[in-house]
């Protein structure tokens, strides 16, 4: 979650009220945060946000912007948006978009702002804004980069466009020589950070004003001689490139209006693009795209379990900044700088949040409905036991993991697994449809312990099932795995046999052909004339693959089909 630091000086006066620790403490919760640290030999404050929905509160004048308005009702009144219907004066503040960007890093916004000297604590909050906003709200700098330049010494219409990696040349911020975009990928410490976003593109990304003078290396690094920004500095020019629009424009309306809360004049800027965008071809900056959003207010007395009037809602969606309008069906204006209204249960939740957590009154259930095992989990529990009591120890994995370990170590053609279509890493690309690669994973760095090994786990595995709506199975299972120079196949013959004595179930066995097992010296089990899991050998060129140089034995057993009574 996002932590800030802020001074207590600048919070109190966005705030418009000093408070004490407690008192600040019960009233951060309509910010959705808490004190996270309290020297009480410094003027700095340290608060943890628990939520990531609300990048407006990601900063000094976020934060205290939502305190002042939950004190006070008053809704911010800001007048320097554009709209689709109606563009602000932006004077010669004019950015073009170069086509060459478009497969780059398609898109940018700015704005300008000044009337007042740039003091500590408004910098820090700056860069502090600038660093959350594209850390968290921007993946890393990936969709959303900021940079902070100084307006007088830049001279419109700024120019973004793709650039020559070596030919193009500036001194960068923190140096004194000129480094080419692609020196600075590798020589710079922030190049080292985030070069690689754009280091497999042939051109990068580069900004320059009307007189060529370097402006900035989206999303590296800016120029040490335009973007050097420093206390008493009055005019200040703000772009972020990037690759999702709607977010680059959101991000331009929360610093807008931190800005013009800050005391600073809002000057807009035009962004001329040569292809078209969702919002046209050519957009003034800040920019009001919010669309109203509408509640049945049945619903948030539903939920909320309280008779709210339509003036009780509307008086408390007004203490978190919204307005709102209508009786029985409540419609609502979404602030400038928020877009975290998707559905009906987001107003609702402002509607509790403004009414105040405190005045809801705690209700006892009138139903008595105590928790209880599933019939699954005690089943699975009782043949937890068996394991433990024949000697094994219990292991614990995660359902999801790489191809290289589920598909290709097992020497399986992995048609039956399931992929995820997005993954984070390549780590945790499949979910698994067997437990064996777990144990024999767990087995492949074990070799230091004394032998005999008897480890298994109990868990879920999912694999591909056209029979089923949804195409997926998720089955119960077992797996478990013995390792030592002397395990065979009737080792694990007689472990199967006695966890099914135990559990009072029959079954059978017939031959079974599987890559991942010796051919002879695995079987099939079957109870009810149902596959109910398998076991073996497993075959050396398997065990080779995972490193592991002593014989291994695995077995695996659908408990969702055995727990069925004969």
């Amino acid at each position: 979650m996002p932590k800030i630091e802020v001074f207590q000086d600048a919070l109190y006066k966005y705030a418009g009220k000093k408070y004490g620790d407690h008192e600040l403490e019960e009233m951060l919760t309509v910010a959705k945060g808490e004190l996270d640290d309290k020297d009480e030999s410094s003027s700095e404050l340290k608060i943890e946000l628990n939520d990531t929905n609300r990048p407006d509160l990601w900063s000094t004048a976020g934060v205290g912007r939502q305190l002042r308005v939950y004190k006070t009702g008053e809704v911010p009144q800001y007048d320097f948006f554009s709209t689709a219907d109606k563009e602000q004066d932006y004077g010669d503040r004019v950015v073009k978009i170069d086509p060459s960007v478009k497969d780059v890093r398609p898109y940018e916004v700015a704005l300008a702002a000044r009337g007042r000297a740039i003091d500590e604590a408004t910098l820090k909050d700056i860069i502090q804004t600038q660093e959350k906003l594209c850390w968290n709200f921007g993946r890393k700098r990936r969709s959303i980069a900021i940079g902070v330049f100084r307006s007088d010494l830049l001279t419109y219409p700024i120019t973004y466009r793709a650039a020559d990696p070596d030919e193009t040349k500036f001194v960068p911020l923190q140096m004194e020589e000129k480094l080419s975009l692609r020196q600075m990928t590798t020589e710079h410490p922030k190049g080292r950070e985030y070069g690689h976003i754009v280091a497999d593109f042939s051109t990068y990304p580069y900004l320059e004003d009307a007189k060529g003078e370097a402006l900035s290396f989206p999303p590296v690094i800016n120029s040490a001689y335009t973007g050097a920004v420093k206390v008493g500095d009055e005019n200040i020019f703000i772009e972020m490139t990037g690759t999702e629009l709607r977010d680059l424009i959101l991000t331009a309306n929360i610093v807008a209006c931190d800005l013009a809360d800050a005391g600073f004049e809002i000057l807009p800027v035009k962004i001329v693009y040569p292809y078209e965008t969702e919002f046209g071809g050519e957009i003034v900056s800040p920019f009001y795209f919010q669309q109203p959003v509408e509640l049945e207010l049945d619903r948030a007395r539903k939920m909320l379990g309280v008779d709210f009037s339509p003036a009780q809602a509307k008086e408390a969606l007004q203490k978190m900044g919204v307005r709102a309008e209508g009786e029985e069906k409540i419609t609502v204006t979404v602030p400038p700088y928020r877009n975290d209204f998707l559905h009906e249960v987001d107003i609702i939740e402002d509607i509790m949040i403004g009414h105040g957590m405190d005045r809801f009154e705690p209700i006892m259930p009138s139903d008595f409905t105590p928790g209880r095992l599933t019939a699954e989990e005690e089943f699975a529990r009782k043949v937890r036991d068996i394991m433990i009591g024949m000697g094994f120890q219990e292991m614990m994995y995660n359902y999801l993991g790489s191809k290289r370990d589920f598909i290709d170590k097992m020497e399986l053609s992995g048609e039956e697994f399931i992929q995820i279509e997005n993954p984070m890493t390549e780590n945790y690309e499949f979910v698994r449809a067997s437990i064996m690669p777990n144990l024999l994973h767990s087995e492949s760095v074990s070799a230091h312990a004394v032998y005999p090994h008897h480890i298994f786990e109990i868990g879920k595995i999912a694999y591909l099932h056209d029979a089923d709506n949804s195409g997926t199975v998720t089955r119960n299972s077992l797996g478990f795995l013995s390792s030592d120079g002397e395990v065979g196949f009737n080792e694990v013959s007689a472990h199967v046999s006695a966890i099914f004595y135990y559990l009072s179930r029959d079954y059978r066995l017939e031959e079974l052909d599987d890559p991942r097992f010796i051919p002879g010296r695995a079987a099939r089990i079957l109870y009810r004339d149902q596959s109910a899991g398998m076991f073996g050998e497993v075959h050396p060129r398997v065990l080779e693959n995972w490193g592991v140089q002593m014989p291994c034995t695995c077995c695996e057993i659908d408990l969702d089909t055995i727990s069925l009574e004969e």
